[in-house]
């Protein structure tokens, strides 16, 4: 028993990420939904994935105090209008308040913590609202813009495929992540991404520095100015990240903070 317990005791712990998920109604009955592909990405960062539903404000301390790093996925709902002082504009797109709810505080909460936090695509726009900043609720309707949407009518593989080119700031996260990747990748500080996105950023929110955007201009990735690793990106770098050079370092490098955080947070159990 003494050779179990020491082998326990000196095994690593890897990092727990929060994966808040969606509400869906399911045939008749409400459900409590997260994508595989974040799940799978999250794996491949050396993190355990634990999937919460709607928290209430009184659980948020309880799950943040637990984990070591927030991933905030994307999904067919938006963020609603009210939280950002405008109308719906189009009401038959999805909306989720329930998860509205309590992720945008536990955004807050979470880079107060310096929480390793990574946010995709509705994940990159809750960050932005979240911290006080405005969405365009129709990208494609805005002067000099591109339509960033997806087209669901073509198989997934082709509706996830590379769809436009994103430049980097320098001197960013992002930039320092991606250094040294092969010059067939990252070119110039562009590389390729795809583009699911009907909302996106009108107004940053103060506290927020832009990583990179697309060629029209619209802002594709942003990081915060505080404490620890945290990174927002509007496109979805969570499709096939194991096979993508880019998405691979990504995860990667919120694999490595979460860990870091961990090993921090056990130094002051």
């Amino acid at each position: 028993m003494s050779i179990m317990k020491s082998e326990s005791v000196s095994a690593p712990c890897q990092p727990i990420v929060l994966v808040p998920a969606c509400q869906r109604t399911l045939g008749r009955h409400p459900f409590h939904v997260a994508g595989k592909k974040y799940v799978d990405a999250i794996r491949l960062a050396g993190a355990v994935p634990l999937v919460i539903p709607s928290a209430q404000p009184d659980e948020l301390s309880t799950l943040l105090a637990m984990a070591d790093g927030v991933l905030l996925t994307g999904s067919p709902s938006n963020v609603h209008p009210s939280h950002f002082g405008e109308e719906v504009l189009d009401p038959s797109l999805p909306l989720d308040p329930d998860r509205d709810g309590f992720t945008l505080p536990m955004i807050r909460r979470a880079l107060e913590k310096g929480m390793p936090l990574l946010g995709i695509c509705r994940g990159f726009q809750e960050v932005n609202v979240a911290l006080g900043g405005t969405l365009h609720q129709a990208v494609h309707q805005q002067p000099g813009l591109m339509d960033h949407r997806g087209d669901d009518s073509k198989p997934v593989e082709e509706e996830y495929g590379l769809a436009h080119s994103v430049h980097m700031m320098p001197g960013g996260q992002l930039e320092a992540i991606l250094v040294g990747l092969d010059e067939g990748v990252v070119q110039h500080h562009s590389f390729r991404v795809n583009s699911l996105h009907g909302q996106g950023v009108n107004r940053l929110a103060p506290g927020l520095r832009v990583e990179a955007r697309a060629p029209d201009g619209v802002i594709e990735a942003f990081s915060f100015d505080g404490p620890g690793f945290n990174l927002c990106l509007q496109w979805h770098p969570e499709w096939l990240a194991a096979q993508n050079q880019v998405s691979r370092r990504i995860f990667l490098a919120f694999g490595e903070a979460c860990q870091a955080y961990q090993r921090q947070r056990l130094a002051l159990a």
